[in-house]
């Protein structure tokens, strides 16, 4: 990699980085405009920074997914938005199925009595929701499994990425909590980048 690569990515990275202050700050004072814009651009320049590492081009599709899910769930288009982070997930589940370090029966096992637990406490608050939210789950589930099948940073991405949607299903069933919604927030954002640094070059 080239110093002007190199030092472009640096830049992109800390502004993705400052839009992650920010866009959990505004949520955690309710500032609406900064949080609508800061959060346009949280996956978009993730994407940028994971051109400057040679990110597989299936990432990078998980990333626009996921800008464009962002945005359409700020929107009435609720189930495209949904649809659009399906797509991200089926995108990294190419990705880390595709070159697995280790197969862990052990891990793959955790991960689904947790997705079972989580279906069964929020269940009840769901009402018509429970199939769609239990598929999208399973799916999120098999992301952080294969995320960890990966390698430990982009296990640890999947993981938080699961809590971050976890938190977002909480509040659908009625059990919100202070403090929710930047922690949805930050667990998001920190899974995100994750993810996707546990994969590029630079990072393996």
């Amino acid at each position: 990699m080239n110093l002007g690569r190199l030092a472009r990515g640096r830049r992109v990275l800390a502004g993705f980085w400052g839009a992650t202050v920010v866009q959990v700050a505004a949520v955690a004072f309710d500032v609406n405009i900064l949080k609508q814009a800061s959060k346009a651009t949280l996956m978009p320049l993730l994407w940028q920074w994971s051109r400057t590492q040679d990110a597989p081009p299936l990432l990078q599709a998980a990333l626009l997914a996921s800008a464009a899910g962002d945005l359409l769930l700020e929107t009435d288009a609720q189930l495209a938005g949904i649809a659009a982070f399906a797509a991200a997930h089926a995108c990294y589940l190419a990705v880390f199925l595709a070159n697995p370090a280790q197969r862990s029966w052990r891990v793959l096992a955790a991960y689904a009595a947790l997705w079972a637990a989580l279906i069964a406490v929020l269940s009840p608050g769901l009402d018509g929701r429970r199939v769609p939210v239990a598929a999208y789950a399973l799916l999120l589930t098999a992301t952080a499994v294969a995320s960890r099948w990966h390698n430990s940073r982009s296990g640890v991405g999947g993981a938080l990425f699961l809590i971050s949607d976890a938190l977002i299903a909480l509040r659908m069933s009625g059990r919100d909590f202070p403090g929710r919604g930047a922690l949805t927030m930050s667990t998001y954002a920190v899974g995100q980048y994750l993810l996707t640094s546990g994969v590029t070059k630079s990072d393996r």
